[in-house]
């Protein structure tokens, strides 16, 4: 995952800017393709909100998890807006930076939302992660993280 984000900056909710390598080594990480004006979006992002604290911000340690938010918004005030109002705590691709349109390109986004669970390498676990979400809580990161070959840490 260091690999895919290599040489650009990650944001936090807060709008600071993040190192992507320390953010996301040794995790499994969300790549999570949604937008504001999307209703299916802002339907399923609470439930991911609920999903990413249950185990980042509630386990001791924190699962190995982490999200980045890939906006399909229409400016980047729409994103900023959109994350303080429904996201949780996690990272985004800035709205500027078009490698956002590759990255659409790459995982095959052809519609959103959109969670694509990926490996540290950024190899694809399963781009179905909001189905696994809504359908089996939070067992399913105990699936995500037995393939994701990363130093487990996890016992939740």
């Amino acid at each position: 995952m260091v690999d895919v984000f290599s040489g650009r900056s990650l944001l936090n909710k807060d709008g600071d800017s993040v190192d992507p390598e320390e953010a996301l080594r040794n995790k499994v990480v969300g790549l999570y393709f949604s937008a504001g004006w999307c209703p299916p979006c802002r339907d399923f992002t609470p439930i991911l909100c609920d999903f990413y604290t249950e185990l980042v911000e509630e386990n001791d340690p924190p699962a190995q998890f982490e999200i980045v938010f890939i906006s399909s918004d229409k400016t980047a005030e729409d994103m900023v807006e959109y994350m303080h109002d429904l996201h949780g705590d996690w990272l985004a691709l800035p709205w500027s930076d078009p490698y956002r349109h590759e990255l659409k390109k790459k995982y095959n986004i052809t519609a959103i939302p959109k969670l694509v669970i990926v490996k540290e390498n950024g190899e694809v676990i399963t781009d179905k992660g909001r189905k696994q979400i809504r359908d089996q809580g939070l067992a399913c990161f105990k699936n995500w993280l037995e393939v994701a070959d990363i130093f487990q840490n996890f016992s939740g």
